[in-house]
């Protein structure tokens, strides 16, 4: 599951439904409700990771701590994190690492192209425990702004990948800010990585999946995607639309994939 939790205690959220408060247990019960082996979050921060982590105790979580977060102990400072959570059952860490999407990625909470924030890729690499095979997540947020700073963060993504071999299995979540018309799209599609919602249901567009609490509106575009690069298949895929009790879990809807290597 790809899953934009939003960040929590923005004021613009001070309405009913939408605190965290009133819909963490929402947003667990959805992402739970799919019994997904890897979550891919993104905008977390302290509150919700501390959230997060303790409610999701099947899981390993990676991807929060780091120098950038160092100098705080709560609140929003223009870095939400994009954590991922994996089965301890299912899975075995081989590694892990982050970087910066900037023209110095190993520099923590470093920014280039006029990006509105600093914006990271987290990645692990795992290990099944029953087949042996390794595979690779990525869990990432573009740029909401800049048309040239998603352009260059996305190639800064796709660069780095494409330091394994052709042949291993990796999984790219995340809110890309940007659609299927869009250059980064373009970009990855060249580069080799397949969507796995347009894997399932083909090239059209199914609306939104960012719908910022408006949910009247007759058109609009997916910026949320699960892409896979090498020997991967699309088996389903579903743009998750649940509201248990009336509450969204975020202003945006999840993504599921159930993909096979």
């Amino acid at each position: 599951m790809s899953c934009n939790i939003r960040i929590t205690g923005l004021e613009a959220d001070e309405v009913d439904g939408r605190r965290w408060d009133d819909r963490k247990d929402v947003c667990l019960k959805v992402i739970k409700s799919r019994k997904p082996d890897i979550i891919c979050m993104q905008e977390v921060i302290y509150e919700s990771y501390a959230y997060m982590k303790k409610k999701l105790s099947g899981y390993i979580a990676f991807g929060f701590e780091g120098p950038e977060m160092d100098p705080y102990t709560e609140g929003y400072h223009f870095i939400g994190k994009n954590v991922i959570f994996f089965s301890k059952k299912r899975y075995e860490l081989v590694s892990e690492g982050c970087y910066w999407l900037s023209e110095t990625p190993l520099l923590g909470g470093s920014s280039s192209w006029e990006t509105a924030r600093a914006r990271h890729c987290n990645w692990v690499r795992l290990r099944d425990k029953k087949t042996g095979r390794e595979f690779r997540v990525l869990d990432t947020h573009l740029d909401h702004i800049t048309a040239l700073a998603k352009t260059k963060q996305t190639e800064v993504i796709i660069s780095e990948a494409a330091q394994y071999a052709a042949d291993f299995p990796q999984l790219l979540f995340g809110d890309f800010n940007s659609g299927i018309k869009d250059e980064p799209y373009a970009l990855l599609t060249a580069a080799g990585w397949k969507e796995m919602y347009e894997g399932v249901y083909g090239h059209e567009e199914p609306g939104f999946t960012a719908h910022g609490w408006k949910f009247d509106r007759k058109k609009g575009r997916r910026i949320d995607f699960i892409y896979a690069l090498g020997p991967v298949q699309a088996l389903d895929a579903e743009i998750v639309k649940d509201a248990p009790g009336g509450i969204y879990p975020s202003d945006h809807y999840f993504l599921f994939a159930k993909v096979a290597f």
